[in-house]
């Protein structure tokens, strides 16, 4: 009997008007990058003392998208940046602390939906996770480990100033 396992993630994400109506809805993969995916064994398989910093979620901006690679890393992501500082749109930082609810059946997910408070207008094509020693909730940050990212499956996404982006993550292994 031949067993495998991958790291696999889902975001879930929805944007609320300041009219409290629902604006759009994505679900979406994402890739788990090869950092990522060494931290996670490292801890699992090696760690003794291991304290987690973060996960931070943070929001993947239009602005000279490219692509996300399974090499990308938070000090090198050439094919995307971060919506939130520098790229539009903004929203109040800090990024995003990720609380997870106990594992089950071989999947871990958020305890509850984490919001961005949108300041700025902008398109916004997906969403990260970063961890690990290092890792910060400063935006723009390229501390940390990238543990993955993911596109909208239905293309960018048009938000306003007042908008509300709602984020929820599982991951399985």
């Amino acid at each position: 009997m031949n067993e495998e396992c991958g790291a696999t993630g889902i975001f879930e994400v929805w944007c609320i008007g300041p009219d409290g109506e629902e604006k759009w809805r994505d679900v979406f993969k994402n890739t788990v990058v090869t950092v990522g995916k060494n931290l996670a064994l490292d801890t699992y398989l090696a760690g003794s003392s291991y304290t987690v910093v973060g996960p931070y979620v943070g929001l993947i901006s239009s602005v000279s998208f490219s692509a996300i690679a399974a090499g990308d890393t938070m000090a090198s992501h050439s094919g995307w940046t971060e919506a939130g500082a520098t790229n539009a749109p903004t929203y109040t930082s800090p990024r995003k602390t990720a609380a997870w609810s106990s594992a089950s059946g071989g999947s871990k997910s958020l305890s509850s939906a984490l919001s961005f408070a949108m300041t700025g207008s902008g398109t916004v094509k997906g969403c990260f996770v970063v961890y690990g020693s290092g890792a910060v909730s400063t935006i723009d940050s390229t501390a940390g480990t990238l543990y993955s990212a993911g596109l909208f499956t239905g293309g960018d996404k048009v938000v306003a100033s007042g908008d509300s982006i709602n984020v929820s993550y599982s991951t399985s292994l």
